[in-house]
């Protein structure tokens, strides 16, 4: 018996990491941005800080994905975190092809939304005590 409430509390704490990791990202996307807009519109400087800060959230997604396994969520939480984790590689690809380039804040507009809108869902789901296991 205790075995089950160990597994509950198991399961319980990955998919509160889960949220949390997916309101982290949102909120690293939003600081992203803002240092892209002040190498723009201000101090071109800030670009290497553009560069060096996505190595502090780059892994968020993949936290997520071992994290929505962990917590036995359902399927749609793992694949958002795995397209997050590939728009997170997208990123790169568009930072470093020329020609991608143009397609580089869409992107970053795609993972906001798509991190929002998990981490919502999710939360909803929590608060109801179903939707987010598997």
């Amino acid at each position: 018996m205790k075995e089950k409430g160990i597994s509950k509390g198991r399961v319980s704490f990955f998919r509160g990491a889960f949220l949390g990791l997916a309101w982290v990202l949102a909120a690293c996307i939003v600081v992203q941005t803002l240092i892209a807009g002040m190498a723009l519109f201000r101090d071109g400087s800030m670009w290497r800080s553009h560069v060096m800060f996505v190595h502090i959230f780059e892994i968020v997604p993949l936290l997520m994905l071992i994290a929505a396994f962990a917590g036995s969520m359902a399927a749609r939480y793992k694949w958002s975190s795995l397209a997050l984790l590939l728009l997170v590689f997208a990123q790169y690809i568009t930072a470093n092809v020329p020609t991608a380039g143009a397609l580089h804040p869409v992107l970053a507009i795609s993972m906001f939304w798509l991190a929002v809108e998990t981490a919502r869902a999710v939360g909803r789901g929590l608060r109801r005590g179903k939707e987010t296991g598997a």
